[in-house]
């Protein structure tokens, strides 16, 4: 009896670790959230398009067209992780670029671009302090310029203002505060009249971004878990914040974020479970109720 038991355990296992590695991680799927939070007097409505973690590879047919087979947004954000080794940055730019948005494309880096994946011990996510490693330093340069040149804008660190069909953005992009490369002196509103939208890599920093008043905030790098247990939820993270609240819509004060599961795994994690890889399209309206902001019934496909 007990050996009839350990077998069914390890079967079990090997059955999820399988629909880990070959189904889950390409069973990409489009997610729609409806958010009242544009202000009277602008555009009715804008979508936009979040992406994040990418991790792309030279060969990634399946993921490349997942993108493809996206609507086009008015605005498409990419919140870092871009690369899953240093030889697809090519494979990269020409896989987003039908991704890009009508209005806009901008992104932030993350820790995958500016540094080569290396194998990890998954038990090192559960410690509390952790050494630092010596790394190799990645393409992110020529991924940055080749993207640029593609017609996106790169925006770590920086601040500026934009108009959207006649919607005055005040927009500010933040490095990956993961490895202490976020500068938080740039996050202050200069004219808070404006709407404010924030884009990240790691969450730690979207409380800054609260308090600062920008009303969206876009995060990404916890791939929502990665994976995930029934009642439990995310077993890890990567972040500061709580693990309940590091994937999909929060509400910080009077700021709506958004945290993206993802749509990649590391190259050498290659399996997600309960945690489905998904892009995100926020469908932006107006609403004369102050303060106001909605979650519809989203929609999964």
């Amino acid at each position: 009896m007990l050996v009839s038991g350990l077998v069914a355990v390890a079967v079990t296992g090997a059955l999820c670790i399988a629909y880990g590695v070959f189904v889950e991680r390409h069973w990409f799927r489009l997610v729609r959230y409806r958010l009242d939070i544009l202000p009277v007097g602008g555009p009715e409505q804008l979508t936009l398009l979040h992406l994040s973690d990418l991790h792309f590879r030279r060969h990634d047919a399946k993921k490349a067209g997942f993108l493809a087979s996206l609507p086009q947004a008015d605005v498409t954000v990419v919140t870092g992780d871009f690369l899953a080794e240093p030889d697809a940055v090519e494979a990269t730019v020409a896989a987003m670029r039908p991704a890009r948005g009508r209005l806009a494309s901008w992104f932030v880096l993350g820790s995958n671009d500016l540094y080569v994946a290396r194998p990890v011990n998954p038990l090192r996510y559960f410690r509390r302090r952790r050494t630092r490693r010596r790394a190799q330093r990645g393409p992110w340069p020529e991924l940055v310029a080749q993207l640029v040149d593609d017609g996106w804008e790169h925006l770590s660190n920086l601040q500026h203002g934009v108009e959207l069909d006649g919607l005055p953005v005040e927009l500010v992009g933040l490095h990956d505060a993961h490895i202490f490369r976020a500068d938080l002196r740039v996050l202050p509103r200069r004219t808070p009249e404006r709407f404010g939208l924030a884009l990240m890599h790691s969450p730690d920093t979207t409380p800054e971004a609260a308090a600062c008043g920008y009303r969206l905030t876009l995060a990404g790098h916890t791939h929502g878990g990665q994976v995930r247990m029934p009642f439990v939820g995310a077993l890890v993270t990567n972040s500061h914040l709580p693990r309940r609240i590091v994937s999909g819509l929060v509400r910080m004060g009077d700021t709506v974020v958004h945290i993206s599961p993802g749509l990649g795994t590391s190259k050498y994690a290659p399996f997600r479970f309960m945690c489905r890889p998904e892009a995100t399209l926020l469908e932006l309206h107006s609403t004369p109720q102050r303060d106001a902001a909605r979650t519809s019934s989203n929609t999964r496909r």
